[in-house]
């Protein structure tokens, strides 16, 4: 038979247990039929076969980001507006961005930002800041963590926080140390109020319009699977419309969430397991989300941050859970007893403690021996948290994307001591623990090949040093987004490698990142992308 597409001259890095390199494929109903030589494959053309030709370039599989938000993303892509450090450099930036897009808006429309990293922005606003700057709009500010926030006056008033409002439950507005008065930050659960009332507008149609962008934006970057963590059951319809609608080109995972209060028991009650779908929309497991955010000073540690407070910021500060440790057992060993795979973000050593907790719990009471249970983020990994993820069994589901983008804040919040155990690739590759690796897009941005690069030289993007004794090699990180997110899914049969009978998901590179200089891993760029044997990307 002739093939449906063929990919010819190639530096093709199949990513097999033999490490197999070859130069064409080919493949037939979005599956690899061959792999060897393009005289071999050539074999494999017909009349309607499409063929790529690589030019001689780098070939990787398709990238698993096995952890991202893509439907929070397609909302703000759509509605919202962006003030990361490249399109803002300055508090005045802020301010003025912030200024003129509220200036268009209707009359009592709320103005809605995000990504805004104080770091490298000049600091956080002040309330008044934020009042004189929202032309008289309720305005809410998401921090680049996803975990804090930015609100105005008009924005309290318009959720009805009273200047004297308690703090939520696992939250805080925070206070003027000295007068008692808002500062406009809010943290956790806090900042869920402004985000409910942001968001509460939202439909089904704008998660499918907004899609539309993130899938471009994927593909353009070579990825080809996303796990969408914490899926609430308003995605999980818009997806499943886009697909009956045609309009689905990449593979989703679906990890559904715990915040979304009825959504895990009614799969359990309806007997859904992981695993329920097909090869482009599938239910990966259950999520909850007990840890917080380093870089904002609110993720859970045994021992205190350093550096300069944050005022209303608790002193000494070791952070903050998110859930009461039985609740959460509880409700993570139904959903694992009901065959859901359990994933729980743990982002401090004391946050990570307590999933694993949670997760311990939950197999001593329904021991499974391949359970894949996973620490989302994993970022901290000191010696004794090391063995407890070796001696479980567990994964090390790991936010490689902060590493760039959120180093430099990672070191000043902790020191440069505790860069050894932030995210240690090389020691959980050397105890044989598997260390996925994610983005967490919005949270950090898509394109992968700048966390990969990160892996290899220990710097992030500020050149902030991350500690090169726990650098690896190229090949390595690269499979911590292909082999290793395919296994963490319970699709290691279907994608990862470019094996015969796997899916024909695949990238072409400009540069070759498995041989380059290290430093030059960030800035590569993807000439084509190929999902199921079909080119939605260049070529």
């Amino acid at each position: 038979m002739n093939a449906d597409f063929v990919l010819l001259d190639g530096r093709i890095a199949t990513m097999d247990p033999a490490g197999t390199e070859v130069s064409a494929l080919a493949a037939i109903g979005g599956r690899i039929v061959a792999l060897g030589s393009s005289d071999a494959i050539r074999d494999h053309i017909g009349p309607a076969t499409r063929v790529l030709n690589a030019e001689g370039r780098r070939v990787i599989p398709g990238i698993v980001d096995s952890h991202a938000h893509p439907d929070a993303y397609a909302v703000r892509l759509r509605a919202w507006t962006l003030l990361s450090p490249d399109r803002v450099r300055t508090r005045a930036d802020v301010l003025a961005t912030i200024h003129r897009v509220c200036s268009a808006l209707p009359p009592g429309r709320w103005g809605a930002f995000y990504r805004l990293n104080e770091r490298a922005s000049g600091g956080y606003p002040t309330l008044d800041e934020l009042d004189a700057a929202s032309a008289g709009h309720p305005i809410f500010i998401l921090r680049t963590d996803g975990h804090l926030g930015l609100a105005n006056r008009a924005a309290f008033a318009a959720c009805g926080v009273a200047p004297d409002a308690p703090d939520p439950p696992f939250g805080a507005f925070d206070r003027d140390p000295a007068s008692g008065a808002f500062t406009g930050l809010v943290r956790e659960t806090a900042a869920h109020v402004f985000l409910g009332a942001v968001h509460g507008a939202d439909s089904e149609a704008d998660i499918a319009e907004g899609m539309e962008m993130v899938q471009d934006e994927c593909l353009r970057h070579g990825i080809t699977s996303v796990a969408n963590s914490l899926t609430p059951s308003k995605a999980i319809r818009a997806y499943q419309q886009m697909r009956r609608d045609g309009r689905w080109r990449m593979r989703m995972g679906i990890i559904a969430s715990g915040r979304d209060e009825p959504l895990i028991p009614h799969l359990i009650g309806a007997g859904i397991r992981s695993g329920f779908g097909d090869e482009w929309l599938r239910l990966i497991g259950v999520e909850w989300c007990p840890d917080c955010s380093t870089s904002g000073r609110t993720a859970a540690y045994w021992g205190p941050y350093i550096g300069t407070p944050v005022p209303g910021e608790p002193v000494p500060n070791t952070g903050m859970l998110l859930y009461e440790k039985d609740d959460l057992t509880a409700r993570a060993t139904a959903a694992h007893k009901a065959g859901l795979q359990v994933m729980i973000e743990g982002v401090g050593d004391r946050g990570i403690d307590f999933a694993l907790d949670v997760m311990e719990a939950a197999l001593a009471a329904h021991p499974v021996p391949d359970h894949r249970m996973r620490v989302e983020h994993c970022c901290y990994v000191t010696p004794p948290i090391l063995d407890r993820l070796k001696r479980g069994g567990f994964v090390d589901s790991s936010a490689t994307g902060f590493m760039d983008e959120l180093g430099e804040a990672y070191v000043a919040n902790r020191g440069q001591e505790a860069m050894q155990h932030m995210w240690p690739h090389r020691s959980l590759i050397a105890a044989g623990i598997p260390a996925p690796g994610h983005s967490d897009f919005a949270v950090c941005r898509v394109n992968p090949f700048t966390a990969i690069g990160a892996m290899v030289t220990r710097r992030s993007q500020t050149g902030a040093d991350l500690d090169i004794a726990e650098a690896v090699t190229p090949h390595q990180a690269l499979a911590a987004y292909t082999t290793l997110g395919a296994w963490a899914q319970r699709e290691e049969h279907e994608k990862g490698s470019l094996e015969v009978g796997k899916l024909a998901d695949l990238a072409v590179l400009d540069t070759d990142i498995l041989a380059c200089d290290p430093a030059a891993i960030r800035d590569a760029q993807v000439t084509a992308t190929v999902v199921g044997g079909t080119v939605r990307h260049g070529g």
